[in-house]
């Protein structure tokens, strides 16, 4: 049995129906325990004294059609050790239920409202989840960075009493289908760091640029050159120091009849890791680029 003792959050994003989890502890690798979602399922956090059990069985009870209060009541009816329990449960229409059981170290509490729940335990003041639920409520963007807008606020309430150690943020869409593992648009972990919401903040904006790159592929794919682009220069704000965006990039240009665009991006990614020189000339034996050897040699010559 693990300590989890911790504060999380459980959302849904009420336009595009996305749901997720984020969370904060002074416990290692917090994000293997606490933190359970499915796709147009729900989400679900089990901490304080944690019986991971509630993760699977909850989300179970959830894809029968059951509400976040019936699933947890059942699940509670059924644990002897549910007073050392802090359990949320948000369902796929937003409706949250919340246990702090009555020997969960204190401080502990939660409140739920509109969309989403916050709930905390042994932490160093009663301020921490009221502070987390308002600045989830005043947070603007995505929700990924709405939950770490919460977990920001909680820990600069007070936090765990032990300090910080390890974080977690989970998102699904909103599709119920028999391949939820398809719909996870989220899923990162900080397993031990000094500060682990920051990391995990650095993580989150990773994600996004590499989420951009990939749209912005597509568009390219369709011939939309002007969202292509605006797409790649989002993702390169997100993540300025990656070289590997840029190189995709101009991959895609070239393989898409537009080597001039290309070519100085080429340059510049090939001064900053030369190893992206040999990397370009592997890329047509596996289709990844057009079999082309006056295209090759030009993208060679600007090294």
């Amino acid at each position: 049995m693990a300590f989890l003792n911790t504060f999380s959050i459980l959302a849904r994003d009420e336009h595009t129906g996305h749901m997720g989890v984020a969370v904060q502890s002074h416990w290692f690798a917090v994000g293997a325990l606490c933190p359970w979602a499915q796709a147009g399922v729900g989400v679900i956090a089990t901490q304080s004294m944690v019986e991971v059990s509630y993760g699977p069985q909850g989300l179970a009870l959830l894809k029968k059609g059951k509400s976040a209060q019936t699933a947890l009541d059942e699940l509670l009816s059924q644990d002897a050790g549910q007073a050392l329990r802090q359990v949320a449960i948000l369902d796929a229409r937003g409706r949250a239920a919340v246990h702090t059981g009555e020997r969960c170290i204190q401080a502990a509490g939660h409140q739920s409202g509109s969309n989403f729940c916050v709930q905390a335990n042994m932490m160093l003041n009663d301020s921490v989840w009221p502070n987390m639920a308002a600045a989830f409520q005043e947070a603007q963007g995505s929700l990924a960075f709405r939950l770490l807008a919460a977990l920001k606020a909680g820990q600069a309430a007070g936090g765990d009493i032990r300090g910080m150690q390890s974080a977690a943020l989970l998102v699904v869409d909103a599709q119920k289908t028999e391949q939820p593992w398809k719909h996870v648009l989220i899923d990162l972990r900080v397993d031990d760091a000094p500060d682990p919401i920051a990391e995990l903040e650095r993580l989150v904006k990773l994600q996004s640029a590499y989420d951009l790159m990939n749209a912005a592929d597509e568009l390219m794919l369709q011939d939309d050159s002007a969202a292509a682009y605006e797409k790649y220069s989002q993702a390169a704000e997100f993540a300025p120091h990656v070289d590997e965006i840029p190189f995709w990039q101009a991959v895609t240009l070239a393989d898409n009849g537009r080597l001039e665009e290309a070519l100085p991006i080429f340059q510049r990614v090939f001064q900053a890791n030369p190893n992206w020189v040999l990397l370009v000339q592997r890329l047509p034996a596996s289709g990844l680029l057009r079999d082309d050897a006056q295209m090759m040699q030009k993208i060679l010559q600007v090294q």
